[in-house]
């Protein structure tokens, strides 16, 4: 892996959590947009249900798809909602205190650097129902807060497999946030994959050292593309715009990115999406908190076949690819099927491996 030591250095990546991507430096005070955040001390049971997240909306990804997904749970169940933007570390925990002083039924945050604050936090409010979505378990358990992880890299095999086909140079890459363990097994399952189907083929990782940076986006993928590699699949949110834009660029370069909402973003070169969901994810989690039968003090793992994360084709590129490229992708896609009912029913193992 000495070629993707040598461009992750380049770009400066610092070893932080996966779940930073994303965070805008342009947004509101945490305290500040909350629509009506600061609120009196209030029962648990008052119907209030608030996502703190923790980067930026308008990412046309998790943070918009949350959002959303948030709306239509207060609209069906007739609850009341916040979304609150927490954009400094700081004011984690005066966040999560004022909304538990105000009674939320759920609160809901995002990512790991929020594991801390939880800690501190949740114990004091053991009525207010508490979700993590992509963080790891806590050790001891807290009764009142579930965490939740995703298998990502499952999907990132099958796009290894896909793109061993469709691929025609054999040459293939990867362009992650930072080099942290989930991400690096995310490449290594995307390589197995691959190498699979095409034991000849290459498959190069790089690092753009921030989620949020689409120009070093574009200028690695621009330099995998004009190495030869002809598929590249994405793992760095926000810095994914950079490199749809230099798939755009030239005929002939494919990639494969993150969510649906990226689609017309690359008609004829955004191929497929490693796709996870985190609105659906969000959805389920809360549902789940306002039954009566929620059971706190436990991780919830996520994987394929349970509608948050899949492997899919983008009907525009379908609609608008070229044609023997979209040929392929029909040929092929049986494959695919035939590796993920395998991956479901447990007769395929795909690794998890967090070494480069």
């Amino acid at each position: 892996m000495s070629e993707n030591k040598k461009i992750q250095s380049a770009h400066g990546a610092s070893r932080f959590d996966r779940r930073l991507f994303l965070k805008s430096t342009a947004g509101i005070a945490a305290l500040g947009a909350t629509g009506g955040l600061l609120m009196p001390r209030a029962n648990a049971q008052s119907g209030l249900v608030a996502l703190v997240h923790t980067q930026a909306a308008g990412d046309a990804g998790p943070v918009d798809s949350m959002i959303s997904k948030l709306k239509l749970l207060a609209e069906e169940r007739g609850l009341q909602r916040r979304e609150v933007y927490a954009q400094d570390p700081a004011t984690y925990e005066t966040i999560f205190r004022t909304l538990g002083d105000a009674g939320a039924a759920v609160v809901i945050s995002t990512f790991n650097e929020v594991a801390e604050p939880f800690k501190a936090v949740a114990p004091a409010y053991p009525d207010t129902k508490w979700i993590q979505l992509f963080g790891d378990p806590f050790d001891p358990p807290i009764p009142n807060v579930v965490t939740v992880s995703y298998d990502y890299y499952l999907g990132c095999y099958l796009s290894g497999i896909f793109a061993g086909h469709v691929s025609k140079t054999g040459k293939i890459g990867f362009i992650g946030g930072i080099s942290i363990p989930p991400i690096n097994a995310d490449f290594n399952a995307l390589k197995a994959g691959v190498l699979s189907v095409r034991p000849d083929a290459t498959v190069t990782a790089a690092f753009a050292g921030s989620f949020q940076d689409p120009a070093k986006g574009q200028e690695i993928a621009t330099q995998m593309f004009s190495d030869g590699i002809d598929y590249i699949q994405t793992d760095a949110a926000a810095t994914d715009f950079g490199i749809i834009t230099a798939a755009n660029e030239a005929e002939g370069r494919m990639v494969s990115a993150l969510d649906p909402a990226q689609f017309p973003l690359g008609p004829t070169s955004l191929i497929s999406i490693v796709g996870l969901d985190f609105g659906v994810s969000l959805y389920n989690e809360a549902q789940n908190a306002l039954s009566s039968d929620w059971q706190g003090g436990t991780h919830v793992s996520t994987g394929i076949g349970t509608g948050v994360i899949d492997f899919a084709l983008s009907p525009v590129f379908q609609e608008k690819g070229p044609a023997d490229v979209v040929a392929k992708t029909k040929e092929v896609w049986p494959m695919i099927e035939k590796a993920k009912a395998g991956i479901l029913d447990g007769s395929l193992k795909v690794p998890f491996n967090t070494e480069l």
